[in-house]
């Protein structure tokens, strides 16, 4: 199964410093001033960077958004979203990357950003399966949440990724993190969700729009 992860560690900190930070910083400068050969050289290192935002920065850019911003080629986009850069991923205001193209009267760019979904789930679903999926985390570990400040899971993605494709959100604390994926799409989407610590073992929910529910517990 294809795992991909979800950047919730955004503040810099004690969970994120030294050359993981310079890291995500030389990385977002990268973007920001369009150096797309020097992007794609550190994704070929550090490929699970591709959605990831500037540590601190209040716009929640990607360089999916960088490139819609600046109306990049259109083989840059295409490269960016062959490398897994989601384009339904909101920054800060809401925008996705198409939105932003659109703002900026940037019509090729608008082309390319369009997102392709491989998942269909109601448009008034999603967010509801959302609100309980953070709910869950919450309950699991709300002091490391407001700790670290994370950025929870944002479900838009998910439509973007086959059904043999999981995501993963790690927390500062938890040793281990979140995983989750799509079980069933539609109106009766369902979601897949496990709470996994080395210390405290793991558990096994099962969302819906409905709320959430514990299927199994496990080492």
């Amino acid at each position: 199964m294809k795992e991909l992860i979800w950047y919730g560690l955004n503040e810099p900190g004690a969970a994120l410093f030294g050359e993981g930070l310079e890291l995500r910083r030389t990385f977002a400068d990268a973007a920001k001033r369009c150096d797309w050969a020097g992007v794609m050289k550190l994704l070929d290192e550090h490929p699970d960077l591709v959605n990831s935002t500037r540590p601190g920065g209040p716009s929640l850019f990607t360089p999916l958004h960088q490139a819609a911003y600046s109306n990049a080629p259109a083989e840059v986009i295409r490269e960016l979203v062959a490398r897994g850069g989601w384009r339904t991923l909101e920054n800060a205001r809401g925008e996705r990357p198409v939105d932003v193209a659109v703002g900026r009267g940037h019509s090729a760019a608008t082309a390319e950003l369009e997102p392709h979904l491989a998942c269909v789930v109601p448009h008034g679903v999603l967010p509801k399966i959302q609100q309980h999926l953070h709910a869950v985390i919450r309950r699991e570990v709300a002091e490391l949440v407001d700790r670290h400040t994370l950025r929870l899971p944002e479900l838009q993605p998910i439509l973007e990724a086959d059904r043999n494709t999981r995501f993963f959100f790690q927390v500062p604390g938890m040793y281990g993190g979140f995983f989750y994926s799509l079980g069933e799409e539609g109106v009766a989407a369902k979601l897949a969700a496990i709470a996994s610590s080395r210390q405290g073992g793991s558990r096994y929910y099962e969302i819906t729009s409905a709320g959430s529910e514990v299927v199994g517990e496990g080492p």
